[in-house]
C-alpha cells in the first residue's frame, strides 16, 4: 500500500468516526475528491457537492438514543489506491453508556491524488 494512500485513508477513518460521533463532517470535505462517489446499500451519491447537501449524509449521525464507536479492524491493500477496511459499529445507550448492539461492516476506498475518490460500505454481518 502506498504510504501516501495509507495516510489518506488512516486521516479518512479518522474523521469518519469523529463524524459518527458528533454530526460535525467539515474534517472529511478536505479528504473527498470533488467527484467523489459515494455508496452504501441504501444509496449512491456523486460528487461532493451532492454529498454535503444530501440531508441523511452518510448515516444520519449521531443518533438521537444511540452513542457510536468505529472500532477498526484489519486494513487490506487491494493495489491501485483501493484500501479495505474491516471495522465494527458498537452502539451504546447515551442515558446509562450501556452496550445495545454491534455491526460487522466494511469500507473500500479508491484513493486518487491524495483524496478518496471513491467510497462504499458493506455490510458483512448482523
Amino acid at each position: 500500500m502506498g504510504e501516501g494512500d495509507l495516510t489518506v485513508a488512516r486521516l479518512f477513518f479518522d474523521a469518519l468516526e469523529s463524524a459518527a460521533r458528533t454530526g460535525e463532517r467539515e474534517r472529511l470535505y478536505p479528504l473527498l475528491a470533488s467527484d467523489v462517489e459515494w455508496r452504501t446499500p441504501m444509496r449512491s451519491v456523486h460528487g461532493l457537492g451532492e454529498l454535503q447537501n444530501d440531508p441523511g449524509w452518510p448515516w444520519a449521525m449521531p443518533r438521537p438514543t444511540f452513542d457510536v464507536e468505529l472500532q477498526e479492524g484489519r486494513t487490506v491493500d487491494r493495489g491501485d489506491g483501493r484500501v479495505v477496511t474491516h471495522f465494527r459499529e458498537i452502539y451504546r445507550l447515551k442515558d446509562s453508556g450501556d452496550f445495545a448492539y454491534a455491526r460487522e461492516r466494511q469500507i473500500e476506498l479508491t484513493i486518487r491524488d491524495e483524496k478518496v475518490a471513491r467510497y462504499e460500505l458493506r455490510f458483512t454481518g448482523a
